[in-house]
């Protein structure tokens, strides 16, 4: 995971970009990972943690009738997240991500292992929805390196 969040550093700093996270069900670990590496300071702007939906229409501007209509895991939600992150900070790019890790929470439509992400860069963002198995952690790492991969993309 170090060499990957790494490699996101130096293609953001080689672009003159930060970054700015959008975290649910990851809890922080993608801001984690990316500050580990030396230097993140050149190009991680900070990172929101809106674990709970009042936090992601508080922090993020997150609509209420996104929230209703979509749910809290859903690509609408983690775009919202992501446009609201670049918003209301210095950032550039932005990386949102919203799941379900379980082991419970998880819906016959939204199972367990279900994830969000959004990653926005200026007005352009993208989105998908992935499916995950295993345990809570490793949902949860899956969807890092997932959304790490989504960045590197994106760049």
């Amino acid at each position: 995971m170090i060499e990957l969040a790494q490699q996101v550093g130096a293609a953001l700093k080689a672009r003159g970009l930060k970054l700015v996270t959008a975290e649910s069900c990851t809890g922080g670990w993608v801001s984690m990972a990316l500050t580990a590496v030396a230097g993140s300071s050149d190009w991680f702007e900070r990172g929101y943690v809106t674990y709970s939906n009042a936090a992601k229409r508080d922090d993020l501007g997150v609509q209420e009738e996104t929230l209703r209509r979509h749910g809290a895991v859903s690509e609408e939600t983690a775009r919202e997240m992501a446009a609201g992150a670049l918003k209301r900070s210095g950032g550039q790019v932005a990386l949102a991500i919203t799941g379900v890790a379980g082991p419970t929470g998880g819906t016959p439509g939204k199972p367990v292992g279900t994830v969000s992400f959004a990653w926005a860069r200026e007005s352009k963002i993208s989105s998908e929805t992935r499916r995950f198995d295993g345990d809570r952690e490793n949902v949860r790492r899956q969807s890092v390196l997932h959304a790490l991969h989504g960045l590197l993309q994106l760049l």
